[in-house]
């Protein structure tokens, strides 16, 4: 994989994160999430993701920076930090 493959792969998946950041912030979703209800969240947000499974993808990839907090409960539920 060329370097450049690599750097538009980032900043694609920056972008996603910070739509999903964008539209919880606007829905002013305090609580925990299930991928499902964020996904659920974009759509009214007009924001289109493949599945509840990318959300997912994108979320975990944030949870190791810590910006994401995953609730390991059935289902799981993420929680983004404030941004602060």
């Amino acid at each position: 994989m060329s370097t450049e493959t690599v750097m538009t792969d980032m900043r694609t998946r920056r972008g996603e994160f910070e739509r999903i950041r964008s539209a919880l912030r606007e829905a002013d979703a305090d609580d925990p999430l299930t991928a499902r209800e964020i996904l659920g969240v974009l759509e009214e947000h007009g924001e289109e993701f493949d599945s509840a499974h990318r959300v997912a993808t994108v979320l975990g990839r944030h949870a190791e920076t810590g910006e994401v907090d995953i609730i390991r409960d059935h289902p799981y539920r993420y929680r983004l930090d404030d941004g602060s």
